[in-house]
Order: structure tokens, then sequence, then C-alpha cells
């Protein structure tokens, strides 16, 4: 079973950045696309950001554009997102997970079948 390890969750001020980290030990990382997601305690998960296999897709949560960057290093089966300008409403355990597809952004939790254990991101006001 591929495990999927989150790093880089913390405290920071709104306004601040962070950069998360997810790696996933094994030959077929750069086969499948890779997607965020995040949940409040007592809300549903939702939908961060997806890129693809190549990294020529990517989709984001619409009100998120523009402030969070995923990206993806296939040599070193990594993915990343880059988080700016964080506000107070970013604050949720982010989750990294795996599709099975591998040019198609996927943006519904659904679609994604193999996820990490998370990493806290609190944003103080």
């Amino acid at each position: 079973q591929v495990q999927l390890i989150e790093s880089g969750g913390g405290v920071i001020q709104t306004g601040g950045s962070l950069k998360l980290s997810c790696t996933a030990p094994g030959p077929t990382f750069s086969t499948y696309t890779m997607g965020w997601f995040r949940q409040v305690p007592g809300g549903q998960r939702e939908f961060v950001a997806s890129i693809s296999r190549n990294s020529d897709k990517t989709r984001y949560k619409y009100t998120l554009q523009g402030r969070f960057t995923i990206s993806r290093d296939n040599a070193n089966n990594t993915v990343y997102l880059q988080m700016d300008n964080l506000t107070p409403e970013g604050t949720a355990v982010y989750y990294c997970a795996r599709t099975r597809f591998s040019d198609y952004a996927a943006d519904k939790d659904i679609e994604y079948y193999i996820w990490g254990k998370g990493t806290q991101v609190t944003v103080s006001s």
C-alpha cells in the first residue's frame, strides 16, 4: 500500500506563507494525478488543488486561485502546496491524496483513493 506523508504545517500569522510537502515513496508517483484537500473540525473535506502527472494540468478551488500554488517534483516523489497571503479561513488539516487518473486534474474527493494522515495549518489573526 502506498503511503503519503505530509509535512510543513504549523502556525502562521495572517498574511504569511507556508509550503506543504507530500512524499510518496515508490516507483509509481509520477504516474498519477495528485491533490490537496483540507478539512476543519466538524466540516466536510474540501478540494484545494490538483496536478496531473506531467504538471501540464492544474486545478484550484476558485477562491484560492492566485494565492495557492500546487507543483510536483517527480524525480523526488514530492508534491507541494505553496500557500501565500494566508487568512484565518485557511486553518485546517491539509491532506495529500492520489487518484487513479494520470492526465486529469480531479477535484472530487471520491476520485482519490490513497490519502495521507494530514498536517495541521493554523493561521492566527
